[in-house]
């Protein structure tokens, strides 16, 4: 269970693999790394409530940032979440 979600300030800016917060759970701390470059514009700050929509609704409610790419060509490498349940099962 997802006890704690720590997130960046709106504004700041991050490169890609850049660590940018951190996700706890009931016996962990884990660091969340920025998939791609930019700059921080909005927060999910009803995480601060209801942590656990990380685990229960991640693509709706559970959304951590928002991020406005500093490179769009650093999109064409990401992995699709269908490819990604694929990889992990």
């Amino acid at each position: 269970d997802i006890v704690f979600v720590e997130l960046p300030e709106v504004g700041k800016s991050f490169n890609a693999g850049d660590a940018f917060g951190t996700i706890e759970a009931v016996k962990t701390v884990t660091d969340l790394f920025s998939p791609i470059s930019g700059k921080i514009v909005a927060i999910n700050e009803g995480l601060d409530s209801d942590p656990g929509k990380v685990n229960s609704d991640p693509y709706g409610d559970g959304w951590l940032v928002k991020i406005r790419l500093s490179d769009p060509d650093e999109k064409d490498g990401l992995m699709s979440s269908i490819a990604y349940e694929e990889i992990i099962g």
